[in-house]
């Protein structure tokens, strides 16, 4: 009972971090967009689309799909 408890609490704090891990991200992401990065249209457009899945995922509570999804944005952002 003991670890299905703890199982528990570590799964609820894990969603925790990660939903306030996506606004940051977010943030980073929109920093880095408003300096007018040299981006091919191609990477502008997956960086704009890769933000707005990310933001449509965490409003949805898909906390892990939306760090994973905003990580696709940062990366050609080359933001770590």
């Amino acid at each position: 009972m003991k670890r299905i408890t703890l199982a528990a609490v570590l799964a609820l704090a894990t969603s925790a971090a990660l939903a306030f891990h996506c606004p940051a991200d977010m943030k980073k992401i929109d920093a880095a967009m408003a300096k007018n990065p040299k981006l091919s249209a191609q990477q502008a457009a997956e960086v704009k689309k890769a933000r707005a899945d990310g933001e449509a995922l965490h409003k949805a509570g898909k906390h892990q799909e939306s760090v994973d999804t905003l990580a696709k944005a940062m990366k050609v952002l080359n933001i770590k």
